[in-house]
């Protein structure tokens, strides 16, 4: 299977930004309010924690395109505040990154590829995405031209056994891709 055809002058990685801020854009849209304190595929997470996280990660994904990376932890807000301002950011996160003025961003002294940052915020973007879908009990699998684009990066961050994601879990080898990427980070494709 080949990737789809990026849009002239977009970095490729940033096309699958685009995909994965467009599956969990739709995940976002499942939440109501008896869902905020439901558990979450995350261990120990609710959903209201879920959605911080989720904010904390695209204020940082949205700064590194300006070429510095920090977390800045929003004080809670209602629901409907939340999942709006969630969103904002989402809508807001792509365009910061296609005026990036550098194709490198600095973290932790290493310059690394803009490709690179875009795919990881992608992957986690996209598995957030799926686990609002899991929590509210109304998503849709990981789309399987955008599992087939994560899945490189997945791998790759089960190999270096990366702490901010669970270990990773069995599933079978002719399971979708969706549910490759989900087991590398933890994630049952079919909860219990």
């Amino acid at each position: 299977m080949t990737a789809a055809p990026v849009p002239a002058g977009l970095v490729p990685g940033l096309d699958l930004l685009q995909r994965a801020l467009d599956y969990t854009r739709g995940a976002l849209a499942t939440i109501t309010c008896a869902d905020v304190d439901r558990p979450t595929p995350c261990a120990g997470w609710t959903l209201a924690d879920l959605l911080a996280h989720m904010e904390d990660a695209l204020d940082a994904f949205a700064e590194a395109a300006d070429g510095a990376v920090g977390l800045h932890s929003a004080a809670p807000a209602p629901l409907e505040v939340r999942v709006r301002s969630l969103q904002t950011k989402a809508c807001g996160l792509l365009a910061a990154w296609m005026r990036a003025d550098s194709s490198y961003v600095t973290i932790g002294g290493h310059p690394l590829p803009i490709d690179a940052i875009a795919r990881l915020a992608a992957l986690e973007i996209a598995v957030h995405g799926w686990d609002v879908g899991v929590t509210t009990g109304r998503g849709t699998p990981l789309p399987e031209p955008l599992a087939d684009s994560l899945l490189p990066t997945a791998l790759r961050i089960a190999l270096e056994g990366d702490e901010r994601f669970a270990l990773p879990v069995p599933v079978a080898t002719d399971a979708p891709s969706g549910d490759h990427v989900l087991a590398l980070l933890g994630r049952h494709s079919r909860p219990a």
